[in-house]
């Protein structure tokens, strides 16, 4: 009888989840019809953006464990390649998206596979001078990126003749490219793949015992990593209609490792937490331009003291269920 009045509680949280769901897919589809202002429109893009940002590199901190402060070379990697590829040759944005992923995937092997054997605070400074000297080559390289001038007037694309140009347009594009990165990261998360990672991020000795090979999972993650944010990327260029190595820094690493910490390493929900609130507070403070920075600093090192794993850590990720249902049972029988 508890049993069953334990899997009753379970199936009423599930459903009421699926409706809180549905209820935010709803608003977000509904939000240009809400509101009118572009200002916030272009809030709510820049959240689709780096939530895309956090989970790609949630991906390679979070489940594979290593510390990477040069994800933002690859979102570059994928803007400049996108933008090169249709002012240079007059390419399709959808077949020049695709060049990108695939050149930045592959670059994201090359820096992978010397780094193998890095942990920790080498591999930090490894794909840290990785990303300044991205930004270094994309700052002389003037006969082709213009250098610090940047690249102005990027075409916009075009969907059936349809060309997309309007703020509510690429509003429901940066949704569709945040949906389907959220889609995959949750398919992966429970995939054999996905626990395959987080055992050898727990334990290198133990899961190269059980047949997980730690190199082989390092190596994949650097790349779909890469190529998520080389995706993410190239729809920046086009939203922005205008990149520069200044885009680029390494401020935007460490940016996107705050967010990463901030919701939870290894956890999906983590990231859409940690990327909403790093994104919206410094907008939300801007009134108190005086006490903007501060106000910003004390609530990361308060949410650092009270929660250190993050929002919605990996504790709450892979929480005991049978201790949970067990104290369900006590607080019922005592009821």
């Amino acid at each position: 009888m508890i049993t069953n009045l334990l899997k009753g509680k379970e199936n009423q949280l599930q459903v009421i989840k699926k409706y809180l769901l549905a209820a935010v897919l709803v608003f977000l589809v509904c939000t240009p019809k809400i509101i009118s202002s572009l200002y916030v429109l272009h809030i709510f893009i820049s959240c689709f953006i780096y939530i895309a940002l956090t989970l790609s590199l949630n991906l390679i901190i979070g489940w594979s464990g290593q510390f990477s402060l040069g994800h933002v070379c690859f979102f570059g990697m994928g803007a400049y390649i996108t933008t090169l590829l249709m002012m240079n040759t007059g390419m399709s944005f959808w077949f020049a998206l695709l060049i990108s992923a695939v050149c930045t995937g592959v670059l994201g092997a090359l820096l992978c596979i010397p780094t193998l054997k890095l942990r920790g605070d080498y591999l930090a400074v490894v794909t840290l001078g990785f990303g300044e000297v991205f930004r270094l080559v994309m700052t002389n390289w003037t006969s082709v990126t213009r250098g610090p001038m940047g690249l102005p007037g990027i075409p916009s694309p075009s969907l059936f003749g349809i060309s997309l140009h309007s703020r509510v347009q690429f509003y429901y594009m940066g949704l569709i490219v945040m949906l389907l990165v959220v889609f995959f990261m949750v398919r992966l998360n429970n995939s054999g793949f996905g626990l395959s990672m987080l055992a050898m991020n727990d334990d290198d000795i133990a899961a190269s015992s059980i047949g997980i090979y730690p190199v082989k999972f390092k190596l994949w993650a650097f790349v779909i990593g890469a190529v998520i944010a080389a995706f993410v990327g190239s729809f920046y260029a086009i939203y922005i209609g205008f990149i520069s190595p200044s885009s680029f820094t390494y401020q935007g690493s460490i940016t996107m490792c705050a967010m990463v910490v901030l919701g939870g390493m290894a956890s999906i929900p983590g990231s859409v937490f940690g990327a909403v609130i790093l994104t919206v507070l410094p907008e939300a403070l801007r009134a108190f331009s005086d006490y903007r920075m501060v106000l910003y600093g004390a609530t990361m090192v308060l949410m650092m003291l009270f929660k250190p794993m993050g929002i919605w850590g990996i504790d709450k990720r892979i929480r005991n269920e049978y201790k949970l249902k067990t104290k369900g049972g006590r607080k019922w029988k005592q009821s």
